[in-house]
């Protein structure tokens, strides 16, 4: 026999179950979760609870601010973060805008039943790179090459300073790739080949952003979420190739590729981002024994999971199956970044249907809730006594020199040529890029790709070496090699190197120097001067039959802003220190080259893992 219950009960279970029955408290003016004196812990399971399922869906979404149709509807979607992708920059570039523009959206969260506040998350790779006037740091991958922690976690809290002085509190860095094939565009965002490296660097670089220990230290004013990526085997893809398949045993992940991540939860890392990559023929974003059951359940992860940029559209089948793939296997937040109206919909369809249970809903609202708590987001949404001067600040910039002479490596010096002398030396500077300060900075500057020319503030090489020498009229500069002729000089500077990419356009399979480039270094060879060849590049280049023609040869990587820092070691204020992060391949043929491959065949090496040279 059929229980059919009255209309009247059935309206009184919709009143009071308002999300299909999954019980929600009453009043939330009155909830726990308000009292800051308990764990954020308590507080997130508390404000859960009072939480219908929109708005649960709602927190589970990241939109890019180009992508909002309007501000309020932060608020009538109950969106859980807004992120700036690079380039993504209100009108007016300056610290004052950007505080200005999170500010607003932080209001439009606040205003809505709960008053969650918003996690605002940005690419702070090498400095606040998408802000004109920050500190552009090396890349990461100059900062393997000074091997320097203590270095790295300062950076990382002149990074923080200046984030938090825009109103955001949460960087997509470190990155804690371990690159194996220089031929992959994004070598440049790992610290080097060599995991242990890694390890060491990207936990300083946590410790930095999120101060100690974490994540206690996450609720003061002067942190942020650090993010560790990609999770994982990004750097080791076949070929190279960006988003592509690392064909792997479990052994090489673990000991290769995972290592760098054991570190980073030990440190505290309050966010890890999970890769477009695949592992033997698997996308990570649909890979749950990997981010369940390794990231969550071996190494412990208590923090935040949340994916790439639209990395859910890479999975097959229709939205509501790709959905459904990324967030089964253990995603949080999804970087939608554009669509947040059809997210909702999908995931609440999903929920409905019972493909996404309501507790794997509620573990991931839990976790974003939980990050919020701990940055004291409830107590502190809106920072009003921030100090806008933190962002591009002389102390930062002296940092950054810093660390641009420290991750300079000197690879060849025949006949101590190096260090100049500051009096008397004529000095002619040789190549457009001496005076490009995108060059210097790379992608991830201002744009996502980066571009060429003054693109922010900042101080070129050749700049760098006429504030160097007594009298700057002793340095000419010349752009191309058919100039040589004209000019009369005691030393050559050539500066070659590497125009600015980021991921997807960095991939190469030639890795030589530009005809170009390689030009400028014969033609100065060919006048019988000293020539002392600067490179500017995201990776080691394939240079062997050009070496002969150099006198002297610094890798200075990708600089940022500072390139006070090269001159110092050109004209000895500062012996270089740096040392190779990666082995230096002699030809293409010879790559994938890994450190372990080199030992076995040392010919295959133009130069060794770990090599670089001093005065």
């Amino acid at each position: 026999m059929k229980n059919h219950k009255p209309v009247w009960l059935l309206m009184i279970v919709f009143l009071l179950f308002p999300t299909w029955g999954c019980g929600v408290k009453g009043d939330p003016s009155r909830g726990r979760f308000r009292d800051s004196s308990l764990s954020p812990e308590e507080r997130a399971r508390d404000l859960l609870s009072y939480m219908t399922i929109e708005e649960k869906i709602g927190q589970m979404a990241m939109v890019d601010r180009g992508y909002l149709k309007s501000p309020h509807d932060i608020a009538e979607y109950g969106l859980g973060a807004i992120l700036s992708g690079g380039g993504s920059a209100p009108r007016r570039n300056t610290p004052e805008s950007w505080k200005e523009m999170v500010d607003g959206f932080q209001r439009e969260a606040l205003g809505t039943r709960l008053g969650i506040p918003i996690l605002y998350g940005i690419d702070a790779v090498h400095g606040h790179n998408n802000v004109h006037g920050a500190v552009i740091f090396p890349h990461n991958i100059g900062l393997g090459a000074t091997g320097d922690p203590e270095l790295v976690e300062r950076i990382g809290r002149a990074v923080a300073e200046e984030v938090v002085a825009t109103g955001i509190h949460w960087t997509f860095a470190p990155c804690v790739t371990v690159p194996q094939d220089e031929r992959w565009g994004r070598t440049y965002e790992g610290f080097g080949e060599d995991p242990e490296l890694v390890a060491r660097l990207g936990a300083a670089l946590i410790r930095g952003f999120q101060g100690v220990p974490a994540p206690e230290s996450l609720a003061r004013p002067d942190t942020i979420l650090a993010t560790a990526k990609h999770f994982v085997a990004d750097g080791g893809t076949t070929g190279g190739k960006d988003r592509g398949d690392a064909r792997l045993t479990e052994e090489e992940l673990r000991k290769v590729h995972l290592r760098p991540y054991v570190e980073a939860v030990k440190a505290g890392v309050g966010s890890v981002m999970v890769s477009f990559s695949s592992i033997n023929g698997v996308k990570m974003h649909a890979n749950r024994d990997l981010i369940q059951g390794v990231l969550r359940g071996e190494l412990g992860f208590d923090g935040l999971i949340v994916s790439d940029w639209a990395a859910h559209t890479e999975l097959p089948g229709s939205l509501e199956e790709k959905l459904a793939t990324v967030i089964n296997a253990g995603v949080d937040m999804i970087m939608i970044p554009d669509d947040y109206r059809g997210f909702v919909a999908a995931v609440k369809s999903l929920v409905e249907e019972g493909v996404v249970s309501r507790k794997r809903i509620d573990e991931a609202v839990y976790r974003i809730l939980l990050t919020k708590f701990r940055l004291g987001l409830f107590e502190r949404p809106i920072q009003e006594d921030v100090d806008f001067s933190m962002v591009g600040s002389e102390p930062h910039r002296a940092l950054a020199r810093e660390a641009v002479r420290k991750s300079v490596v000197l690879l060849k010096n025949d006949g101590g040529v190096l260090p100049l002398k500051k009096e008397g030396t004529r000095i002619l500077v040789l190549g457009d890029k001496a005076d490009d300060l995108g060059v210097q900075c790379g992608g991830w500057t201002i744009t996502w790709q980066g571009k060429r020319g003054r693109v922010t503030e900042g101080t070129t090489i050749l700049e760098a070496i006429r504030k160097a020498v007594s009298d700057p009229s002793l340095v000419t500069h010349v752009r191309r090699a058919s100039q040589l002729a004209q000019v009369k000089a005691d030393v050559i500077i050539v500066v070659v190197g590497e125009t600015p990419y980021a991921e997807m356009y960095g991939d190469r399979q030639d890795l030589s120097l530009t005809r170009e480039d390689a030009e400028l270094i014969i033609h100065a060879s060919q006048t019988g001067l000293p020539v002392v060849v600067v490179l500017v590049s995201g990776r080691p280049r394939i240079i062997t039959d050009l070496l002969d023609s150099m006198d002297a040869l610094l890798a200075v990587w990708l600089p940022g802003t500072e390139g006070d820092g090269i001159a110092d070691v050109l004209f000895g204020d500062y012996a270089p220190t740096g040392k190779l992060p990666f082995v230096w391949p002699r030809s293409m043929e010879v790559l994938p080259l890994t450190i372990e491959e080199s030992g076995h065949h040392p010919e295959k090496a133009l130069f060794p893992y770990g090599y670089g040279l001093s005065y």
